[in-house]
């Protein structure tokens, strides 16, 4: 059975103060959410020890943006698995395209910062997609196929969630189809050992494609940016209702 997982990535938004009054606004809405839905928000470094207090005991569960592949040492700016862990963080965000496009990750690091998460128990959300350019070109199954063959080495797939985010969709306000992420979402699944890893669609989810998003067969859930910034809708996006 696979899990649905829906994460808000704040990306550099909320000063900890804004985070606590978004947190009063969105715990009282999370009562009509069904158990099985496992919610996460993915918040700035400075936010986390005072988000981990907060939602001590309360359904949602709390998210890194990244993480470094070495437990300390002279790497500044970075963040290792045990300070995220005293925290406690559950989940964490890895290879996120801006990560890749603005700070230099490539497949190999994305891969030892995979490698990290899991050794001090976090459940990484990796992400791949293609960019306009690779799709125009019709590369996008070639280059996800070849993100995931490097990212994946080495990788238990049993802690593991994936999130296709198509790169000309985040931000943008451009949504991918959702057959066609439905599509891609299966051809990632075929390329994996375990069949049953949460995989996400990010780029531009919002309340009002939310439903039509979860509807698809491959899809379990999403990583959703500008959105989660807003309690109210990204209630509505973690009540998403499917009709059958």
């Amino acid at each position: 059975m696979r899990k649905i997982v829906l994460a808000g990535n704040w990306k550099m938004h909320k000063t900890q103060a804004e985070s606590l009054e978004f947190v009063q606004a969105f715990l009282p809405q999370l009562e009509p959410t069904p158990a099985e839905r496992t919610v996460v928000l993915c918040v700035p470094f400075t936010n986390l020890g005072i988000l981990a207090e907060k939602l001590k005991g309360t359904r949602v569960n709390l998210g890194a943006q990244n993480v470094h592949w070495q437990d300390q040492g002279a790497y500044t700016g970075e963040v290792s698995g045990p300070m995220l862990t005293e925290i406690p963080v559950q989940y964490v965000v890895i290879g996120h395209s801006e990560r890749r496009e603005y700070f230099g990750e490539t497949d190999e690091t994305v891969n030892l910062r995979l490698k990290a998460a899991q050794k001090h128990g976090l459940i990484p959300i990796l992400c791949v997609g293609e960019t306009e350019q690779q799709r125009v070109n019709g590369e996008t199954e070639s280059h996800i196929r070849s993100q995931l063959d490097r990212d994946l080495v080495g990788i238990d797939q049993s802690q593991l969630v994936i999130a296709y985010e198509p790169i000309w969709a985040i931000g943008t306000g451009k949504t991918c189809d959702s057959k066609e992420a439905n599509r891609v979402i299966g051809l990632i699944r075929s390329q994996l050992s375990n069949q049953d890893v949460p995989i996400q669609y990010g780029g531009s989810v919002k309340p009002d494609n939310i439903d039509e998003i979860m509807a698809q067969s491959e899809i379990d859930g999403v990583l959703v940016g500008g959105a989660s910034l807003d309690a109210p809708g990204f209630a509505r996006i973690v009540n998403y209702s499917v009709k059958h």
